[in-house]
């Protein structure tokens, strides 16, 4: 078991990640650029951890136990010395992720996990600074670490399982959830994520609708059913053979842009359009339709009552 831990970066999402494995009961040490970096940082992100809690969104004794766990330290080296699992959240520039990389695998125990919070350098180039790469692989959290469960896992070329297994372990002991995914530029959440900001900027580029609007589009459309089904559930909800009819009528309009995946078309052709037919990208039986529905029907109510509780964003276009 992965029990103690430090962090590399402690700007925010080095952070954020700090308090997540310290409110998960783990000793973290925090290294930065310098030691009053280091040393500012943590009084930073205890006192944020007792205005998290005052606001109801941390445990009441985050505070404490984040002051308890959570120790700045002078340099790199004294942070990584006698741990078991490193996470490197330093900026996302190539060279000073293989110098910070290069000082962490030469200081640290031979067995200890290393991983990095890079979101688009692939894992087998950092790799390349790391002493040991069977033990290094990428572990990106999202903005802001301590409130999205989501967690990409990503091994690298030479990466062990065993290390991917026991970062996933860890993850789901700090109440997050470890995607293991391979390593490819971007991984899945910033391909997916800068796909759909593309073809958003596109959109008011040729004027067919204002910022604001298309934000308000995604958030009262398809992103409302994003926290409980993800995009291949809800093509099999909605019928494959549906997308690939509204495939071709976007490839006749935008014929540069859009074409229907050959995965789509291959089920459709083997007639496996979703839970109408029991058989799409998923496997659910046509049987439990209702209970699907069901659900449906009780999430998307209960995310509507939350979003009149939290009421409107505050932001302004």
């Amino acid at each position: 078991m992965i029990r103690t831990t430090a962090v590399i970066g402690a700007g925010y999402m080095g952070g954020g990640i700090a308090q997540v494995l310290a409110l998960s009961g783990r000793d973290v040490l925090l290294a930065d650029a310098s030691p009053e970096l280091a040393a500012a940082a943590r009084v930073r992100l205890i006192h944020e951890a007792g205005t998290y809690a005052g606001r109801g969104i941390f445990p009441d004794d985050a505070q404490a136990r984040v002051a308890d766990r959570l120790t700045a330290v002078a340099t790199l080296e004294e942070a990584v010395a006698d741990v078991d699992f490193v996470e490197e959240a330093v900026p996302e520039i190539l060279e000073l992720k293989h110098e910070t990389l290069r000082r962490i695998s030469t200081a640290c125990r031979p067995d200890a996990l290393i991983g990095s919070n890079t979101s688009t350098i692939l894992i087998t180039t950092l790799a390349e600074a790391v002493e040991g790469p069977e033990r290094f692989l990428g572990v990106h959290f999202s903005n802001p670490a301590p409130f999205v469960p989501g967690v990409e896992v990503i091994p690298g070329a030479r990466t062990a399982q065993d290390a991917v297994d026991r970062v996933v372990a860890l993850l789901a002991q700090c109440g997050k959830v470890g995607v293991p995914i391979a390593d490819v530029t971007g991984f899945v959440l910033n391909r997916l994520q800068y796909a759909l900001f593309g073809e958003a900027a596109r959109l008011a580029e040729e004027g067919v609708a204002t910022p604001e609007a298309i934000d308000l589009i995604v958030r009262t459309t398809f992103g409302f059913r994003l926290p409980f089904f993800g995009p291949f559930a809800i093509a099999d909800i909605a019928g494959l053979d549906v997308y690939e009819f509204c495939y071709r009528s976007l490839q006749a309009a935008y014929p540069d842009r859009f074409e229907a995946p050959r995965i789509l078309r291959e089920k459709v052709e083997r007639g496996q359009k979703g839970l109408k037919s029991g058989q799409g990208f998923l496997t659910t039986p046509t049987e439990r339709a209702a209970d699907l529905a069901a659900y449906r029907d009780a999430a998307y109510a209960a995310l509507s009552e939350l979003l009149r509780e939290t009421g409107p964003a505050p932001v302004d276009y």
